[in-house]
């Protein structure tokens, strides 16, 4: 596969002087829309486990595994990376021949069929089960999203809307936090309120009735497909198309740039499973020593937390565009490893926890995985984009499942969260390596 080395600068210089959602019709709005909450499901069942998770332990664990919760929290979250990872890659490249929009759907119905079905779990076996067929769909939906918005949208507005459509996965990991808040607010089941969630969690099923008629496919992907199929002299249809998965691991170039933003996918991906995803369980630790409800300031923490993701989704795009792709991403890595530190030495007075939730959440989830919505599409031509963003973001996971099960192990050996999330918060110092050997790509065009 060709890969554009150093494409000419487009001649955008007019077009800067304009607002950035100039030449924007209903028709992309509509597109960004039923992306985006395909993601916002994505992001509602992703921190609905982190949330409840320790709940749903003292449900399911038995005597004998109750004596090692943090094994089996880590496990719990390790399983469901390691469906999300063979998911992603597996609907990445399925998007690449079936198409955008069909995928979609399929994405969307599995895990919300799936996610209500884990309300139902008897043990944690069940748990994990389900857990690991949820993370299969999750997995699917993202790069089928991010593909379809950056093929339809406008060069000037393309980082943009890939950030306000990664927004979608803290809208839904806010979301998440609101009901969990409500929930354990009045416990309608009691130590069984946990299942409620993710009973709420099977709503997104109907949302395929809508994104059958709203979305429309990629005229791109349809170009890029047609392009590689030719007509026989008996009138049949001959495709010369590669498989996309080996594709992007032909050309050198092409495959440098996935091993390397793999790398870089992955050290957001362990450091969000591995270090972020105790923070719940890090400030209910310390209400409890202050005698103060575990379960309230959980709800306020997390609210907070995907509040700061939030802001930082939403402002990636303009972030991007404005430091250049290189900087922005060196920037996220350098905050996260910075919030990782400062949140876990933290022993001191809750409220102030609170603001540190807040920058935790901006840069460790919000701008820690926007830069792969942003900045993957402009590495790839569109016959192979999905593929492509789909293995990256996605096959970081296939390794990373195992360091929320490390990081279990290590909670006990290391003698309590704090150390364990810190040991494992190292991570980000591959982030400020990385970014140095990729392409510089803001104001450059789509590849075709």
């Amino acid at each position: 596969m060709d890969v554009e080395k150093s494409p000419a600068q487009p001649d955008i210089a007019a077009s800067r002087a304009q607002p950035w959602h100039a030449g924007l019709t209903p028709r992309h709005w509509r597109i960004l829309l039923g992306s985006y909450f395909g993601w916002i499901f994505d992001g509602f069942e992703a921190f609905a486990l982190v949330v409840v998770l320790p709940f749903a332990l003292k449900s399911l664990l038995t005597a004998h595994q109750a004596q090692t919760p943090s094994f089996y929290a880590g496990a719990a979250i390790g399983i469901t990376l390691l469906g999300w990872g063979l998911g992603g890659v597996i609907g990445g490249v399925l998007c690449d021949y079936i198409g955008r929009k069909r995928m979609m759907m399929l994405s969307v119905f599995f895990y919300a069929l799936f996610t209500g079905l884990t309300a139902f779990s008897t043990s944690f076996a069940t748990l994990a089960l389900l857990r690991f067929i949820t993370g299969l769909a999750i997995g699917s939906e993202w790069s089928t999203g991010v593909a379809l918005v950056s093929e339809t949208w406008p060069d000037r507005a393309r980082p943009k809307g890939c950030g306000f459509l990664q927004s979608g996965f803290g809208a839904g990991a806010l979301l998440a936090a609101l009901i969990w808040f409500v929930l354990s607010s009045f416990e309608p089941l009691g130590t069984e309120t946990w299942r409620l969630i993710f009973a709420v969690g099977c709503v997104p099923a109907f949302f395929v009735l809508y994104l059958r008629r709203a979305l429309e496919e990629s005229e791109k992907w349809a170009a890029a497909v047609k392009a590689q199929h030719h007509t026989a002299a008996d009138g049949t249809v001959v495709t010369t198309r590669p498989f996309t998965l080996a594709e992007i691991f032909r050309d050198p170039e092409s495959r440098r740039r996935v091993l390397l933003t793999t790398t870089l996918s992955f050290a957001a991906t362990v450091g969000w499973w591995a270090v972020s995803s105790w923070l719940p369980a890090y400030t209910a630790h310390l209400a409890q020593l202050r005698g103060q409800p575990a379960g309230i300031w959980v709800a306020r923490m997390s609210l907070i937390y995907n509040v700061g993701a939030i802001a930082a989704y939403l402002a990636s795009g303009f972030i991007a565009d404005a430091m250049g792709r290189r900087p922005y991403m060196l920037l996220t890595f350098a905050g996260s490893l910075v919030m990782s530190v400062l949140t876990y030495t933290w022993h001191g007075a809750l409220p102030p926890l609170m603001l540190l939730a807040f920058f935790n959440g901006a840069f460790t989830l919000g701008l820690g995985f926007s830069w792969m919505a942003i900045y993957l599409v402009e590495l790839y031509p569109s016959r192979v984009r999905a593929t492509a963003s789909g293995f990256i973001f996605n096959a970081a996971r296939l390794v990373a499942w195992i360091f929320p099960i490390i990081a279990g192990i290590l909670v006990t050996r290391f003698g309590g969260i704090p150390n364990a999330a810190l040991s494992m918060a190292s991570v980000y110092v591959i982030g400020l390596v990385i970014p140095w050997f990729l392409p510089e790509t803001a104001g450059r065009p789509l590849p075709p």
